[in-house]
């Protein structure tokens, strides 16, 4: 009976403990100086989300060393682990970086034209079609334009035919472009040596061409963490 007392106490005061710790964050999300609304606010240690008002404020339940991030469409994604002075002031801004503007691949050719080859016969079809009556009358020892024109346009259309070849997104640029750089070492406790050998561990996953098919920043998160987990486990076996 003592035990099952003292447990009940224990679970109480845990739970109690937790609760006294949680407190509803506020702050405003901003970027040099304008305020974003729409922004979305997540905890992804609680598993919970809000969004920004037209303000750029918002309120959010959060425990000390809570993951929060914060993703608006324009705007690079930007992450932070809560800290005891958060919690205290409930008056946090955060900047966000706007993402930098994505031009169309633009492809500039230099188009060398190669000398036309003629043979005797057909310099001999020149010179008898140069005096081809026209509109105007007859012009002597004249070119046939149409006929050279024919060369260049066959010239012309080989070179259509060679496309340059679109990049792939690979998966090192979705997670620069993606993922703060901080989470690595911050959420993921990876060194700093140790992020691009990580990178390529995991895209060496099947399952990392389907979030490349399909991105989605939660989802690769996700990803990233189990990957840990594995990166880990390898990193004591081959200790």
């Amino acid at each position: 009976m003592k035990v099952k007392l003292l447990t009940t106490i224990s679970i109480f005061t845990y739970q109690l403990s937790i609760s006294q710790t949680e407190k509803l964050l506020h702050g405003k999300v901003v970027s040099q100086n304008n305020v974003i609304k729409g922004a979305e606010v997540i905890n992804k240690t609680g598993q919970t989300s809000t969004t920004t008002n037209d303000l750029g404020e918002f309120s959010i339940s959060a425990n000390v060393k809570d993951s929060l991030f914060f993703i608006s469409k324009d705007y690079i994604v930007s992450g932070l682990k809560v800290t005891s002075q958060n919690i205290e002031s409930s008056n946090l801004v955060v900047n966000l970086i706007i993402k930098p503007e994505e031009l169309n691949e633009v492809v500039v050719s230099n188009i060398k034209f190669k000398p036309i080859q003629l043979t005797s016969q057909e310099i001999e079809e020149i010179k008898l079609n140069s005096g081809r009556p026209t509109g105007f009358g007859t012009i002597t020892n004249g070119i046939d334009f149409i006929h050279i024109g024919k060369k260049i346009y066959a010239l012309l259309a080989k070179e259509k035919e060679i496309k340059p070849k679109t990049p792939e997104i690979d998966f090192k640029k979705l997670t620069a472009t993606s993922i703060p750089p901080d989470f690595f070492t911050k959420d993921l406790s990876l060194k700093t040596e140790e992020k691009e050998l990580f990178i390529e561990f995991c895209d060496a996953d099947p399952k990392s061409k389907l979030l490349l098919e399909h991105p989605n920043i939660l989802a690769t998160m996700d990803f990233l963490y189990a990957k840990n987990d594995e990166f880990k486990k390898l990193k004591l076996n081959n200790n």
